[in-house]
């Protein structure tokens, strides 16, 4: 990977301007060092009837740790993650996705991520990833 290079050509699905089909999430950097965003899921985000599909819920929480990292001048891409789905969420629903860094081992990055329901304030995801420095 030393040979990949990160080019932000404002495509991405999660955060990219141009992406027409795209979520359009916008981040917020907090004071702790966290990384947020919310999201509101359409109905075309559903999987089974009401429930959003546990694939986006996923890439949110990826999308979120690795924008912390951005935000913290480091480039880096999900080497693993392991994801936990812990109540469905729903279509027109507000969620908090929030993101932080555990540990810096030098070229992998330990990463935490938690979704919250944001009327409720029910956790409703959380996953952990290793990201790999380019």
């Amino acid at each position: 990977m030393a040979d990949l290079i990160l080019d932000d050509d404002q495509m991405c699905f999660c955060c990219g301007p141009k992406n027409p089909i795209g979520l359009k999430l916008a981040f917020e950097n907090l004071a702790d060092g966290r990384t947020r965003t919310v999201w509101r899921p359409r109905q075309e985000h559903q999987g089974f009837k009401d429930i959003v599909h546990g694939g986006l819920v996923a890439t949110v929480l990826d999308e979120v740790m690795i924008r912390m990292l951005v935000h913290r001048g480091v480039g880096a891409v999900t080497g693993t993650m392991e994801t936990k789905l812990l109540k469905p969420l729903r279509a027109g629903r507000d969620y908090r996705f929030e993101a932080w860094l555990v540990k810096d081992r030098g070229r992998a990055l330990l990463t935490e991520a938690e979704a919250f329901d944001v009327e409720s304030g029910e956790r409703v995801a959380s996953g952990k990833a290793t990201c790999v420095r380019v």
